[in-house]
């Protein structure tokens, strides 16, 4: 499966939206629009966008505020789309953890060109280039594929079960603590209760363990969170 880069855009005028759209589909991204900032960071948190694109000018929800409640638990790199033009404004915004600005109107190079360079400093996107494959005893975690395999049978995993365990993948051998995971798949405003996660983890370990009660893979650090087997092939 071609591994796309998401891309969210959040802006109110839907002609905008329409141009870059069309813009960026051309490229090969995969794109999603939402033209209020509830609906953005409801799709934000859902989606797990690799870049956002963000006017600020919305009609419910300034910008500002919505770049802070995203850099409240996410580092996707974000570039303003806006047609204010104050000095002070870019800065506030570049403050507030944006990564770049474009004040409009604005060229497709010129975009297509600001989101290549803020996607070269994506930790995120860096990772999949440098460790785009998990490799564990029997467990192979294909990262551009999304495939999960064990002895060489694949494993079928939820959307949520899969984001559970790409992330653990990802950071082997760290202990991920249980508002890390709920954040990151269910979006910042979920709440304490970790039951989901509980019930979502033992389906994994069904799916992926010989024994789920005496894990190989994926380690219970109690009161804390989870901590995945090391990954062999960073050795």
């Amino acid at each position: 499966m071609e591994n796309k880069v998401k891309v969210l855009l959040i802006e109110d005028e839907k002609n905008i939206c329409g141009f870059i759209s069309k813009a960026l589909e051309a490229q090969n991204y995969q794109v999603r629009t939402a033209y209020t900032g509830k609906d953005g960071l409801s799709q934000a948190t859902s989606l797990c966008p690799d870049i956002l694109l963000l006017d600020l000018g919305l009609p419910d929800i300034d910008g500002l505020e919505i770049i802070t409640k995203i850099r409240a638990w996410s580092a996707m790199p974000i570039i303003v789309l806006s047609a204010r033009t104050r000095e002070d404004e870019k800065v506030k915004a570049l403050d507030l953890g944006a990564d770049d600005y474009i004040t409009k109107p604005f060229g497709t190079s010129e975009l297509l060109a600001r989101i290549r360079t803020a996607l070269r400093h994506s930790p995120l996107i860096q990772s999949r280039k440098t460790e785009p494959v998990y490799q564990a005893k029997d467990l192979k975690i294909d990262f551009l594929r999304r495939l999960v395999t064990r002895k060489g049978q694949e494993i079928h995993l939820t959307q949520n079960e899969y984001k559970i365990l790409s992330l653990l993948a990802a950071n082997s051998g760290k202990v991920i603590t249980y508002d890390t995971i709920m954040s990151h798949v269910w979006g910042p405003y979920t709440d304490g209760n970790n039951r989901i996660l509980r019930v979502n983890m033992a389906n994994i370990r069904r799916k992926l363990e010989t024994n789920p009660a005496a894990p190989e893979y994926i380690f219970t650090e109690v009161g804390i969170g989870y901590r995945m087997l090391e990954d062999e092939s960073a050795w």
